[in-house]
């Protein structure tokens, strides 16, 4: 049992020679660059919005307006920080990495076609 693809290098494509590829290679780097930083950026605002709670009572506690204290706005704050990596991350995606990943793809797609081409005609 397993998955077919892994199972056997008799395919038209050859999987471990495309993710050697200077292509392939981009697009990691492209996509590497931007998740860890952004996610290290995140994972830090997180925490120190944790922290804080746990042990900056005082701060937190500190009205802003009306009932909203710092530690509410910093909250709310997560949320809106989510949806901006979130759009953030799509826009980046669709400007860098996905013109990226049609090149790989339309090789694939090319070397499957070629493949089956050449069945056909045996």
């Amino acid at each position: 049992m397993g998955n077919s693809a892994h199972a056997s290098n008799e395919g038209p494509v050859d999987f471990a020679a495309e993710q050697s590829s200077v292509e392939f290679q981009e697009l990691r780097k492209s996509h590497r660059n931007f998740v860890f930083p952004v996610a290290i950026g995140f994972l830090v605002w997180y925490f120190a919005y944790v922290l804080l709670a746990a042990y900056a009572h005082d701060f937190m506690s500190i009205k802003v307006w009306g009932n909203m204290n710092i530690g509410l706005i910093m909250g709310l704050l997560q949320f809106v920080t989510t949806f901006g990596i979130t759009t953030w991350y799509v826009t980046y995606a669709n400007r860098k990495l996905d013109p990226q990943a049609a090149v790989i793809r339309t090789r694939l797609e090319s070397q499957i076609a070629a493949a089956d081409q050449t069945k056909e005609e045996v």
